[in-house]
């Protein structure tokens, strides 16, 4: 069934509540990664608001979807969308990176419930949500497996050692996302190292391939459910963001891949991010 135009809003108003609950974690941790975690808001908003089959009062209800995050450094945007899904106070967003809080600076699955893996190293996502969705295969499950990734993690060589294994293991129940912001650490991808054609990369070894605007949760959500009619493949989703989306004065700049805003800044981000909607959290009000 397609999306009523308040459904829509209703989810864009949640990405506006996660972009605005990162800039205030960002800013109390003093450390952390900011452009991709925007980014990718709308696309979190979708999954944890809409896509999901979950229950964040059953974290590890058996009949769950699985979204598996494999760019762990931006896990601001993924306890930002669980926090206000309801898995855990808003509020404990601000002890991000702090010692001895749930919410380190990449995911640990035994810290927090709803967290399906561990993720530190890039490329290794992939690998394990395809042998989560082997394994659901073999038991006869319906859950569906979903994996995000960054642009520039398809550098690593384990990723296309799992894109082949999936393509021909057939795993129809696997949907992988792509974070296409075109920047990494470095710089744009493609002078760091050269990514495209992405999308004939992954029909070579037989995965369905779809490009969507990231930031357009309408288009989104319409990709995935396309990728859930899809029988006799896997299915990867390009999704196209602007890194840094809602900040326009950072908006496409590699330097806050890895950056946190200060006090003033995280003011003056959240003001701008108002403007799109929002309504900034009282501590910066």
């Amino acid at each position: 069934m397609a999306l009523t135009d308040e459904q829509v809003h209703a989810l864009e108003k949640q990405a506006e509540a996660i972009r605005e609950t990162i800039i205030t974690m960002l800013v109390a941790a003093g450390s952390g990664h900011t452009a991709g975690p925007l980014g990718m808001a709308d696309v979190f908003a979708a999954f944890y608001f809409h896509i999901l089959k979950h229950d964040p009062a059953n974290p590890d209800w058996e009949e769950r979807d699985r979204l598996i995050l494999s760019n762990g450094h931006i896990c601001p945007v993924r306890y930002a969308a669980m926090a206000h899904a309801g898995y855990f106070p808003v509020e404990e967003c601000l002890t991000l990176r702090k010692f001895g809080s749930r919410l380190q600076g990449h995911p640990e699955r035994l810290r927090l419930p709803g967290l399906e893996t561990t993720s530190g190293p890039l490329g290794e996502g992939l690998s394990q949500a395809a042998g989560i969705a082997y394994a659901l295969r073999m038991d006869g499950k319906k859950n569906q497996v979903y994996v995000a990734m960054g642009d520039g993690e398809q550098n690593e060589g384990n990723v296309w050692e799992a894109v082949m294994w999936a393509g021909k293991q057939k795993l129809a129940n696997l949907t992988a996302v792509i974070d296409r912001n075109n920047i990494q650490i470095d710089g744009m991808t493609e002078d760091v190292m050269p990514l495209e054609s992405l999308r004939a990369k992954y029909e070579a070894f037989n995965w369905h391939v779809l490009e969507v605007n990231g930031n357009d949760i309408r288009a989104f959500i319409a990709a995935v459910d396309e990728a859930n009619a899809i029988y006799e493949k896997p299915v990867v989703i390009i999704a196209h963001t602007i890194p840094g989306k809602g900040v326009p004065e950072i908006e496409f700049d590699y330097h806050w891949h890895g950056k946190p805003p200060t006090a003033e800044e995280g003011k003056r981000f959240l003001k701008e991010i108002r403007t799109m909607g929002g309504t900034v959290p009282h501590e910066y009000a």
